[in-house]
């Protein structure tokens, strides 16, 4: 169990290529955080240096309120579990598992209890005494994991461990590392590019791009309140609807133009611009496929015509073309005429508008959130 607290940290190649900027991140004891983002974003690397695996160029990495910058991997009484499983083949899954606590010349019996816990945990009590030949990549995954938490680990890393399983295993996969979680008191740090993984398993998402950390929320957090264009296109799937708009300030009311359309705010976005002393200006409006609206032709409606209909059971995915843009709606099939309910035909043209209190706005030159 530990608090981490990363502060300026910063990672610097030969060449000076920059791979991570001025990360600034206080992690709370058994707090599960997530890093996500797109690949080369800096993640793992960051992942690395608290490891001790990368020398951290600036900054310091705090353990316990104790600086480790210089502190050897063995001794920061950190466990990490990789993409690839990294077990030894010769051994069995009992001998995998107990390797690093001979090392340390743990007690015999104490090696047995902590390896057999773990086992349970993890259900693979039935494979100790099996090669990692003879088990399924998603059950030597378990045993990497196994391995590293018998050695009851002040903090837990795990560089994407599920990015090597398919569909079906890693959703399995998944709800055995929230169960763990359960049953380990330590302090987990993860790293994928999934944001399913990000939205589900973390008590906070510390979302990056290009070295740099874009935002740090809860999973609602982000969702509901990105602060930033990349952040609201990232999170979420499929990903947000993005317009070109206009701000319009009439008095201390607004209204938003989009493609021909008058949009109406709601109360807390209009008090939201108000209080941030927002002018008329052009605007990026977003909104999620989930909440946009199919309705009847009027004053705050775009005319859109069918692409693509992909029938996914309790709802329908409508790919458009709206101004030579192109729009996601997800609509719940039970909203659909029975003519509809099991999709619309290419070129069908339908109206859509936004829901007044889910539209999101942003700064056309910052990408910034407005609100």
């Amino acid at each position: 169990m530990a608090t981490l607290s990363l502060k300026n940290i910063k990672k610097i190649y030969d060449g000076g290529v920059v791979a991570v900027q001025a990360f600034n991140l206080d992690i709370a004891d058994k707090e599960f955080i997530v890093l996500v983002g797109p690949s080369g974003c800096g993640k793992s690397t960051t992942l690395r240096m608290i490891a001790g695996l990368e020398e951290i160029s600036e900054g310091e990495l705090y353990i316990d309120d104790k600086l480790v910058n210089e502190v050897e991997p063995k001794d920061r009484d950190i466990a990490m579990v990789f993409q690839s499983y990294a077990l030894y083949p010769h051994m069995t899954v009992y001998e995998n598992m107990a390797f690093s606590l001979k090392l340390k010349k743990v007690p015999k019996d104490e090696i047995d209890k902590r390896v057999k816990w773990a086992a349970e945990i993890l259900d693979i009590t039935q494979y100790l005494s099996r090669k990692p030949k003879a088990l399924s990549g998603g059950q030597r995954q378990r045993v990497a994991i196994g391995r590293a938490i018998v050695r009851e680990p002040k903090v837990f890393l795990m560089d994407e461990p599920l990015s090597n399983l398919d569909a079906k295993l890693r959703n399995q996969m998944r709800a055995e590392i929230i169960k763990l979680r359960q049953s380990v008191d330590t302090t987990f740090i993860y790293v994928t590019h999934d944001q399913t993984e990000a939205m589900t398993l973390g008590d906070r998402i510390v979302i990056m791009r290009d070295g740099w950390i874009m935002q740090i929320g809860t999973p609602q957090e982000v969702f509901d309140h990105p602060a930033n264009v990349f952040v609201a296109g990232f999170i979420g799937m499929p990903q947000m609807n993005f317009f070109d708009g206009e701000l319009v300030k009439n008095g201390s009311n607004y209204s938003l133009l989009v493609n021909g359309a008058k949009v109406a705010l709601s109360e807390r976005i209009q008090k939201g611009l108000a209080e941030k002393g927002v002018d008329s200006k052009k605007v990026i409006a977003g909104c999620r496929p989930e909440h946009m609206i199919m309705k009847p032709a009027g004053e705050d409606t775009m005319k859109a015509t069918v692409d693509v209909s992909e029938m996914m059971g309790s709802e329908i995915h409508l790919h458009l073309s709206c101004f030579g843009k192109d729009v996601v709606v997800r609509i719940p099939s039970t909203e659909l005429s029975a003519e509809h309910r099991g999709g619309m035909a290419y070129g069908t043209e339908i109206d859509i508008s936004f829901p007044a209190d889910l539209i999101h706005l942003f700064d056309p030159e910052t990408e910034e959130n407005l609100l």
